[in-house]
């Protein structure tokens, strides 16, 4: 009978914890581009550093072979995540033929907070296989410049490209179950992770870049869309002597369906996949109190034309939503990730990280990314943990990444230059169970 009230509350926990996530605001973060620095309390404490250092159910997130050490658990999380982001154009407009002149000041986005969730599952099937499920997000583009009077602006239109309040929202969420397997008494362990991906994604205020598109009736205030797709994660963690473990994992490229109310906006008529990303990570317990972690990562956003394409020359060849349309123009971003643990007591836990990794707008890039500034390049973190008894844990993160800059030219403007300027803060807790 004890054994049936226990699987009882578990299973009941879990559907109350569904219940939760389900009905949270739209998922936003946005650190390293639109990719998140970790995703749970404990590995954004680390600054996102636990390729190699499994703690909790959303460790198949980055590396699914670390599903195999987590054992049976329940991890809810939610996180209030603030980017504050503005962009500044300095220089006098030329209102010449084909030009695209931007009013001279600082404009700011009005969105600055949002809840994030995440959920973790991991459930031991025999002694040496693990299965598990995770949700997650990335996102938090989110921006909103508020309409108000310009002077470049036709009679009757306001807003910073004259076309009224001017921002996009884009949000990415994860349903991630995963298989572990270990081998040799428990020192290498290889794991698999499906990803099941939905995207959503709005954008208002871009009417007045008809003559650059290939679909105006689809560029711009359509509303919400959706998009679908899947890839696969996969991982392995070997730990070759006692204290030091080595953990790499790859994710491939997600297929996403395309955003067909957007067609003339993004590069392939709406194509928006997912890049792939390279993890790479070593744990070390220097003592049985204190581990230090390095972390590796590197995602290539260049793969994807509706992120890579560069706006010039592109433009002079092709139209937004073309297949070599112009877009954003990102470039690969490698992430170099350190942190370090101390387990004070076995009730506390005290974690620190930094990572820093090059913010992927060139200078020739900045007109578009005005609605995208993800200029972020170093985060400084945060955390602790703190289990009341022997079944459930509390953990705590913070964020800060500094401020940080880019400025170049405004392509459609001589004379023109944009400045786009960003920092951000981040406060995650996280609630645990051990089964």
């Amino acid at each position: 009978m004890r054994i049936q009230i226990i699987n009882l509350r578990k299973y009941y926990l879990i559907a109350f914890a569904a219940t939760v996530l389900t009905g949270m605001p739209g998922i936003s973060e946005a650190t390293n581009s639109y990719f998140a620095h970790g995703y749970s309390a404990r590995s954004k404490a680390l600054a996102g550093a636990t390729t190699a250092l499994p703690q909790d159910a959303l460790t198949a997130a980055v590396n699914p072979a670390g599903t195999a050490y987590v054992g049976d658990r329940l991890d809810v999380e939610v996180e209030l995540f603030s980017p504050r982001r503005q962009f500044t154009v300095e220089g006098r407009p030329t209102l010449a033929p084909g030009s695209f002149p931007l009013n001279p000041g600082t404009t700011e986005s009005d969105s600055e907070w949002f809840p994030v969730p995440a959920f973790g599952w991991s459930h031991k099937i025999g002694a040496q296989q693990s299965i598990g499920i995770a949700f997650y997000g990335n996102g938090g583009v989110n921006t909103d410049f508020v309409a108000k009077s310009n002077p470049l602006c036709s009679a009757g239109r306001n807003g910073i490209f004259c076309a009224g309040t001017t921002g996009v929202d884009f949000a990415q969420a994860f349903i991630v179950p995963n298989y572990a397997h270990s081998f040799s008494a428990g020192k290498l362990s290889l794991g698999i992770a499906p990803i099941f991906a939905v995207q959503r994604f709005k954008a208002r205020g871009l009417s007045t870049l008809g003559r650059f598109s290939s679909d105006i009736n689809h560029l711009s205030n359509q509303g919400y869309d959706y998009s679908y797709g899947g890839g696969v994660r996969v991982g392995a963690l070997a730990e070759p002597i006692p204290g030091l473990r080595i953990g790499v994992s790859y994710k491939s490229r997600i297929f996403m369906s395309p955003f067909r109310d957007y067609s003339g906006l993004f590069a392939g008529k709406g194509d928006f996949d997912i890049p792939e990303s390279f993890n790479f990570g070593i744990s070390w317990d220097i003592n049985d109190r204190f581990t230090t972690v390095f972390d590796l990562e590197h995602i290539r956003f260049s793969q994807i034309n509706s992120l890579g394409n560069p706006f010039l020359p592109n433009l002079f060849t092709s139209r937004l939503g073309d297949e070599n349309g112009p877009a954003l123009g990102l470039r690969d971003m490698t992430i170099f990730k350190l942190g370090a643990q101390w387990r004070q007591n076995p009730s506390w836990t005290w974690r620190a990280g930094i990572s820093y990794g090059q913010q992927p707008i060139p200078s020739s890039e900045v007109l578009l990314n005005t609605l995208v500034p993800g200029v972020q390049e170093f985060h400084l973190t945060t955390g602790f943990s703190w289990a009341p008894d022997k079944d459930d844990e509390l953990s705590f993160a913070f964020m800060y990444s500094p401020e940080n800059s880019v400025k170049g030219p405004n392509p459609l403007n001589p004379g023109q230059t944009i400045e786009l300027q960003a920092y951000q803060l981040s406060f995650q807790l996280g609630w645990s169970r051990r089964f």
